[in-house]
């Protein structure tokens, strides 16, 4: 993603935009698969990586900051004893990076112990919390994890688990997709509005459960489907099966787009549909509204690629009029004309903007015999800030481009994410309050154009009332104090009278 990530104004606490994973097995260790499948998700977090196992006995857990290869060794793998667990990836968002807010948190209770791996962001996770210390819960951490670890360890001790986590997910207002390990019993949460992705795998030897397709596949599984929307999974115990669970139904879902245009592997299916497939088809639309002539057309790596794929595949049959190209005219040259130095990480995940700004010219290098007298068109799946964006056109500019113009395979960021993306503030998101023209004027391109909504929804083969748009429209899925909603939504009443779904 061209520009980065700031501060959100929803909490003072971590948000997170996060990879889970679980699994239950017959006869063979977990930790290993869960290790595996958290470098399938590396992509996700960055920053902490954790496992929590349960052998039929006891929790073995091991959390540490870092990335998945540098957290695990031989030993820590070994001591993760048991068929069962569940890991995590992450990244902060806001505040502090510390080893309290990794995950999967762990608590013991009564009735056992408890795991919870948490991609998403809650609204009211600051009342609950509330009222939780004051019926005497001591919290360690300030992330909203907790919260809902705490608030389903206490359902736990009145009720089954089924009860229990319905009871929570009545509480609870906002994304979330859960892995949980109650004892040695593995299971898959996702929110009501389908907010955040969450799939079900088939292995020799059990399910597996994550936040994208591509675990399944680097477990030689085989994808079963989505978790729905406000479904509970509970993966047997042996690993002949699951249970489903549909705890909370909506007319609407939520889907977030964003994870189409940017955040999941190309090669994971969400919601059905290839997320490679999908970004293709967008730039195909991407020419169809908004296709400029150009010598050549060629994506920022990585984000870019796939869109700008489908954009010159388009290209070459239409001209930017829609009209049927003559004989002999293939279209623009789709070329790669930025070369990135793979050494370097995501300049989305780095804490600081001075660092993220100094990445750009470690992490790309432009092919000067691509660029250099010609005209270029740019693809790139969103611009932030735009500090980024101006600097990927200097870099053509001093390459010798002719012209660059900018194509975004999304519409227009104008307002934060609170559902566990981090896009800056208002203040900081440049489309926030500057038009088209005047975004194209300070990013230093020739001209500049994103993609309309409807093409999003369309693309994805969806109803755009099903879709989470809020960064991109200002009106959200969920109750938020001070911002407007897209839908008859209000959250949960929270004022120590547990509010008891229908058992």
């Amino acid at each position: 993603m061209t520009g980065g990530r700031g501060e959100t104004p929803l909490r003072n606490g971590p948000t997170e935009k996060c990879g889970v994973v679980g699994v239950s097995l017959d006869g063979r260790s977990a930790a290993r698969p869960l290790y595996y499948a958290l470098y399938a998700l590396q992509h996700r977090g960055q920053e902490s990586a954790g496992i929590v196992t349960h052998d039929g006995f006891q929790q073995h857990s091991h959390v540490e900051m870092g990335l998945v290869g540098d957290a695990f060794d031989e030993g820590d793998l070994d001591g993760l004893a048991g068929e069962a667990g569940i890991g995590h990836v992450r990244y902060p968002t806001a505040g502090s990076v510390d080893k309290g807010c990794a995950q999967p948190f762990s608590v013991s209770f009564k009735s056992g112990s408890l795991g919870l791996s948490h991609n998403g962001n809650l609204v009211n996770a600051d009342e609950i919390r509330d009222e939780l210390a004051g019926l005497g819960h001591a919290f360690t951490s300030d992330g909203d994890t907790e919260v809902i670890a705490h608030d389903l360890a206490r359902n736990l001790l009145e009720s089954d688990l089924i009860r229990a986590v319905k009871r929570t997910m009545s509480r609870i207002h906002g994304s979330y997709a859960l892995t949980i390990c109650h004892d040695d019993v593995v299971l898959g949460v996702r929110d009501p509005e389908g907010n955040r992705p969450l799939c079900i795998g088939a292995l020799d030897d059990g399910y597996v459960i994550a936040s994208e397709s591509a675990v399944i596949d680097t477990l030689d599984g085989e994808l079963v489907r989505d978790v729905r929307p406000g479904e509970l999974v509970v993966l047997d115990r042996d690993g002949s099966g699951f249970d489903s669970y549909q705890l909370v139904e909506r007319e609407q879902t939520a889907h977030c787009f964003f994870e189409h245009v940017y955040f999941a592997r190309p090669d994971s299916t969400i919601d059905d549909t290839l997320v490679y497939d999908a970004r293709r088809e967008l730039g195909r639309r991407l020419w169809a509204e908004s296709g400029v002539e150009s010598d050549v057309v060629m994506p920022v790596p990585d984000s870019g690629r796939a869109f700008a794929s489908g954009y010159a595949e388009a290209a070459s049959e239409t001209a930017p009029d829609g009209g049927t190209r003559e004989d002999g005219d293939d279209g623009p040259e789709f070329a790669e004309g930025l070369m990135k130095n793979r050494y370097v990480g995501r300049t989305f995940i780095m804490p600081t903007q001075d660092e993220r700004e100094r990445a750009v010219r470690l992490k790309l290098n432009p092919i000067k015999s691509t660029v250099e007298g010609k005209s270029v068109t740019l693809i790139d799946d969103s611009i932030v800030r735009g500090t980024t964006s101006n600097q990927l056109v200097d870099l053509l500019r001093d390459a010798g481009a002719t012209e660059v113009h900018m194509r975004i395979g999304a519409p227009a960021i104008v307002s934060p994410c609170y559902m566990g993306i981090d896009m800056a503030t208002r203040e900081e998101l440049i489309a926030s309050d500057k038009s088209v023209d005047e975004i194209a004027e300070t990013i230093g391109a020739d001209s500049l154009a994103y993609l309309s909504t409807d093409a999003v929804a369309s693309a994805l083969e969806t109803e755009r009332d099903d879709l989470c748009l809020g960064c991109v429209t200002a009106e959200y899925p969920y109750d938020i104090d001070g911002e407007a909603t897209d839908r008859d939504v209000s959250r949960p009443v929270i004022d120590g009278q547990r509010a008891h779904a229908d058992d």
